[in-house]
């Protein structure tokens, strides 16, 4: 513990303390939790007028301290100091050019430290250069052009670019991508030499730097597995390529020599319908079956020849029996993605292709993509789904659930920027969390939230808002384009649009047409009490209106919020949050005292809850309230990237179109995401048997329990690509169940670079490429402000069997699986003239290179990069000469990219993707937008989910954000009584996903294992010991166990960590550990014992204790409007061991 009368605390360590690097800290403050000798520094050691946190305090880890209103800082007087700081950074931020021939390693590293550490590195960078210079004795091999091949990162979801420095054909060194804006800022010019690149390394965390681990694991699966026991028993023995895609392609009793006597259907009896026209009618009549337009007999009868096709003839908006084919993925990413849904839905005709999206933060995505949705001929739709913080250029910044010190997207883009606006007193943080994150450590003020109460905290910021008048009510009242321009502004709301108030709620936005004033596609508001209809002229309506109009009772948006912000008090909102009144007025304040330049953020957890995406809006409203979106240091979207797919009519090669004998997909997803309830032949009214999910997508852990109840039908062969539902899902011992039952999915495979918690569960196993090891388009950050397409690319020659398929010899891969499986199928759009004539799609670079070649064109007719010189060609030459020609052959990729493209894409692929140039005076400044503004309106009322009913309980959902308690399917109150702990999961820096901690030794050698943390006062309380082992229990896993079908059971028990920092009443384990899979289990393989490393066993995953849903029974609780899995709200008791 701390000791208050210690003179010095610059040096005081202790996990949940603030290190305040001033010589003395006489003031301490006690958490109302802490035990007699625990203490935390205060906001304020002294006043020191207003407008500055007192020298040297930093004005970290204040747990919900109120600044003394003497204190307050005068925002007019710090913007006018900032803008003397930024005169002077723009002098420091200028671009130095690296000369000389070599650097030190020690150089190097160090660097690369100042880059991590550093703010912006324009100061910093010339201190880089400097050390280049200074080292021009000694030669660094790895600081050349010729050894080096830009890439992504996939340690975590942020996706860094990488720099993959390579000697003797292996892969020695991975550090950032200079030239982008994830790794440096401002980032090297696009233009910049290769060489002089070379020198340069830009910022990467310790996940991608001991990717190498991962690259090399001696673990990875090199051959094709086929299972030789139980599913889960983890016995395989090795077979052909081509006797595996053969087996899953024609079926039949593949499993006798195991005493398994059934008939497995293969993919050729799954693909059922494949006449492009009969698929492409029995779609569209599906379709007005759907809409009510056509009756099930009348398309009985008009496609009677083809009802074999059908799933069930009598339901045919289920789909052909093609649908019975499911791909589940885990972390893929566009390039990877763009290719599975063209094989799934265009090539096999199956509509069920899915990533992992609601096990991550779907309901962020679903929040932000409802109130940025776009109206076009009465449909909602194309919302920006992902908006952040201008961290440049902002003042204050409310972090709801998120800690980017630590994961987020993630450290290397993001600190620098937060630590630099800390360190020149530009920014305040507030963190809003149970725990206390590592940024939270550096906040001015950290409220441990009540899980799941983010929308109370939000809505009681806002009513503070609202019932001081705080918010911008000019830019609240900009009804349309033309009222915003005029006011000076790029964006505006629907706040003052007129919504019809039905006897059930709130339903959807007044039309024209409803009181005769124009068309059924045009808003209503009213301008000084009088109904107007908001078409192109400016129109300024009424914020606060409630009355009668036509007949109809109305009220606007902003009414409608004002009134669930003033339905409780402060106090009533701070108790439902587990803050105070005086944490959310102080917040308000805080957050109000800016103008344009603050914003909030969240990410994975307020959203990962039952009531997520109500969490989400909340959150996301006050960002309205304020006017900041497109502002700098407001709300942004990122300055984006360029479009891959080329779908415009100047790109080289359309991939949407290029698709000869294209099926069209048609029938509801396994899931129903996507599809209305109400819309479908199986509507019998309230309750539906399985949730449908209207507004959501990638229902992940929805996939395998709607096979088991086959609802709305089941799946004969499942694919999963390098995703572990079973280990990853909150309570993923129910999918493992299903897995583990032949009788309930038939036909299983998988591809990975290891055996994985669930690809165990296989019937076949491919070996994957690695990520160095191939090919992706990952999408960039909005954090970063300027436009960035990052690609992947092989650095090495992947480690996986040489396989031949379509006559070409390629290493085993999802891809080559892919095309393996379209050649015995002679699936539509693969093979020769699978791009159409001419253009074939017989190797994964056939359809990579056109991606990339569309990007280095770029979107528009003059945006085209440079082309690569003689000497530039010859170090691409020479950087790859390390490749075996069964990945790359230059006359080979020459023919794919086509001719006339080869040296732009090598100009590209030198450089890792392209880049917009950093431009100083329009990313930073006091004033103006960001550089690339949504320019658009956003909702504040949600109409497509006001409309709607829960296919539950039949009730509405709400257009404004609400408050709810925790729910399960059927919309009823979830309580376990006699579970007194809340379990929360969070990420350290060093876990980003299962295949970081603790097979990458590097990482696991500072962190072996996790811990489970929990409050001082709660181990009191409950009698438990700092180091003590405990096992989790929770109502629907009261033994504390993972269960392994065909395996031995797995104890969830950890060990507590006794700390400060976290709410009492909750406990968290980080995530990443608690393997059976990735090499922590023993494997028999041809009879041979392969021994599990004991290292990779370390730690737990308490995912198992996550709660079961009552009332479906065999999966996890999930979010009704945006589909996220539930993993905060399980309550459950700790059981000494």
């Amino acid at each position: 513990m701390v000791d208050p009368h210690r003179p010095a605390c610059r040096k005081v360590r202790i996990r949940h303390q603030c290190l305040c690097p001033g010589p003395v800290c006489r003031a301490a403050v006690r958490l109302p939790w802490a035990g007699p000798h625990s203490t935390l520094h205060p906001e304020y050691h002294r006043d020191r007028g207003r407008g500055r946190l007192p020298d040297p305090h930093h004005g970290r880890l204040h747990v919900a301290v109120t600044p003394p209103q003497t204190a307050r800082r005068d925002s007019m007087s710090r913007r006018h100091k900032r803008s003397n700081r930024l005169s002077t950074r723009s002098k420091v931020m200028q671009q130095s050019t690296v000369k000389k021939k070599g650097i030190t390693r020690r150089s190097l590293m160090q660097g690369a430290i100042i880059a991590g550490t550093g703010a912006f590195l324009g100061d910093k960078l010339g201190w880089i250069c400097k050390k280049v210079a200074a080292s021009e004795n000694v030669t660094y091999p790895l600081a050349s052009a010729d050894s080096t091949i830009y890439s992504v990162c996939l340690q975590c979801h942020t996706a860094c670019p990488i720099k993959v420095k390579v000697r003797n054909g292996l892969a020695v060194k991975i550090d950032g991508n200079p030239y982008t804006p994830q790794n440096l800022l401002p980032h090297l010019p696009y233009t910049t030499a290769v060489e002089e690149a070379a020198k340069v390394d830009g910022k990467i965390c310790p996940k991608g730097q001991s990717g190498l681990q991962s690259l090399y694991d001696p673990y990875r699966i090199v051959k094709v597995l086929k299972r030789n026991g139980p599913r889960g028993s983890n016995k395989w023995r090795v077979i052909s390529f081509e006797q595996a895609v053969s087996e899953i392609v024609e079926g039949g009793r593949l499993f006798a020599e195991i005493g398994e006597d059934r008939h497995v259907e293969g993919l050729r009896d799954i693909f059922g319908l494949r006449d492009a026209k009969v698929a492409k009618d029995m779609a569209a009549d599906a379709d007005k079956v759907k809409k009510g337009k056509m009756t099930v007999a009348e398309f009985k009868s008009r496609h009677r020849d083809h009802l074999d096709t059908l799933i069930d003839p009598d339901h045919p908006d289920l789909g052909p029996v093609n649908n019975q084919f499911v791909m589940q993925c885990g972390r893929i990413e566009h390039g990877r993605k763009e290719l599975g849904k063209r094989f799934v839905y265009a090539s096999f005709g199956s509509r069920n292709f899915y990533e992992h999206t609601t096990i991550c933060e779907q309901s962020h995505h679903i929040a932000f993509a409802g109130m940025c949705d776009k109206y076009k001929k009465g449909k909602w739709g194309k919302g920006s789904h992902h908006l952040k913080p201008d961290t440049l250029n902002s003042e204050f910044i409310i972090y709801f659930g998120t800690s980017p010190v630590e994961a987020n997207f993630g450290p290397p883009i993001m600190t620098g920027k937060i630590t630099d606006g800390l360190a020149a007193d530009r920014l305040r943080i507030a963190v809003v969390d149970p725990r206390l994150t590592k940024t939270a450590a550096k906040a001015w003020k950290w409220l441990p939230v009540k899980p799941g109460g983010d929308a109370a905290v939000a809505l009681g910021i806002g009513r503070w808002i609202v019932e001081n008048k705080r918010y911008d009510e000019d830019f609240l009242r900009n009804a349309n384009k033309a009222a915003a321009a005029a006011n000076g502004e790029k964006s505006w709301t629907t706040s003052s649009y007129l919504v019809r108030i039905e006897e059930d709620g709130a339903g959807r936005y007044l039309r024209a047409a409803d009181i005769g004033l124009g068309d059924e596609h045009t808003f209503v508001t009213t301008v000084d009490g009088q109904p107007v209809a908001i078409g192109d002229p400016a129109v300024r309506g009424d914020l606060d209106f409630s009355g009668e109009i036509g007949g109809i009772r109305v009220k606007t948006a902003f009414t409608l919020y004002r009134e669930q912000v003033m339905a409780k008090s402060l106090e009533d909102w701070a108790k439902l949050g587990g803050t105070s009144a005086r944490d959310l007025a102080e917040l308000g304040r805080e957050f109000t005292a800016h103008g344009k330049r603050a914003a909030t953020e969240m990410y994975r957890g307020p959203v990962q809850h039952t009531n997520g995406y109500y969490n989400g809006t909340a959150i996301i409203t006050l960002n309205l309230l304020i006017g900041n979106i497109d502002h700098k240091g407001g709300l942004q979207k990122g300055g984006g990237h360029w479009h891959e797919l080329g779908d415009k009519l100047h790109f080289p090669y359309d991939l949407k179109k290029a698709h000869p004998g294209k099926l069209t997909a048609f029938g509801h997803k396994i899931t129903r995401e996507g599809s209305k309830y109400e819309q479908s032949t199986l509507f019998k009214g309230y309750p539906a048997k399985r949730p449908w999910f209207p507004f959501s997508g990638n229902v992940y852990q929805e996939i395998i329990p709607s096979a088991a109840d086959e609802y709305p039908y089941g799946i004969k062969c499942l694919w999963l690509h390098k995703g572990t539902p079973g280990f990853a899902s909150p309570a993923g011992q129910t999918a493992l169940r299903i897995l583990a039952d032949p009788e309930r999915i038939p036909l299983f495979i998988a591809d990975d670079i290891v055996i994985g918690e669930t690809s165990m569960y296989a019937d076949y196993l491919f070996p994957d490429t690695a990520i160095w090891e191939r090919f992706g388009t990952p999408h960039t950050t909005p954090d970063a402000p300027t436009k960035a397409s990052k690609i992947r690319q092989p650095t090495v020659t992947p480690s996986t069997e040489v396989v031949t398929v379509y006559g070409e010899k390629m290493h085993c891969s999802m891809e080559a699986l892919m095309l393996a499986i379209a050649e015995k199928l002679e699936l539509p759009g693969c093979g020769r003239n699978g791009f159409g004539p001419g253009l074939d799609f017989t190797r994964p670079e056939d359809f990579y290179l056109k991606l990339f070649v569309n990007l280095a064109w770029g979107d528009k007719k003059d945006e085209a990069i440079p082309e690569a010189s003689d000497s530039e060609e010859q170090v691409f030459m020479k950087a790859r000469a390390h490749l075996a020609p069964t990945l790359f052959a230059r006359t080979r990729w020459q023919k794919a990219c086509g001719n006339e493209h080869w040296r732009r894409l090598v100009y590209f692929l030198n450089r890792g993707g392209r880049f917009e140039d950093f431009d100083e005076a329009r990313s930073i400044g006091h004033d103006g937008f960001v550089r690339h503004p949504l320019h658009g309106r956003m909702n504040l009322y949600v109409e497509k989910v006001a409309v709607q009913k829960h296919s539950l309980t039949g009730r509405r959902f709400s257009g404004i954000p609400v408050y709810e308690p925790i729910l399960d399917a059927a919309g009823q109150p979830v309580r376990d009584n006699g579970y007194p702990l809340m379990l929360s999961t969070f990420k350290e820096i060093l876990t980003g996903q299962s295949r970081t901690l603790p097979g990458n030794y590097w990482l696991s050698a500072i962190l072996p294992e996790n811990s489970i943390l929990i409050n001082s006062r709660t181990a009191r309380d409950l009698g438990f010991m700092d180091g003590e082992a405990v096992r989790i229990v929770s109502s629907t896993n009261q033994q504390g166990i993972w269960e392994l079908p065909n395996r031995k059971n797995l104890d969830m028990v950890g060990r507590l960590k006794v700390i400060e920092g976290i709410r009492p009443g909750v406990i968290a384990v980080s995530w990443g550990y608690g393997h059976w899979g990735y090499g922590a289990a023993d494997a028999e393989i041809d009879g041979r014992k392969v021994p599990g490393d004991p290292r990779r066993r370390k730690g737990l995953c308490p995912n198992a204790a996550f709660r079961i849903d009552p009332v479906l029974k065999n999966v996890c609780m999930t979010d009704p409007i945006g589909a996220s899995a539930s993993f905060y709200d399980t309550s459950v008791k700790l059981v000494r061991t």
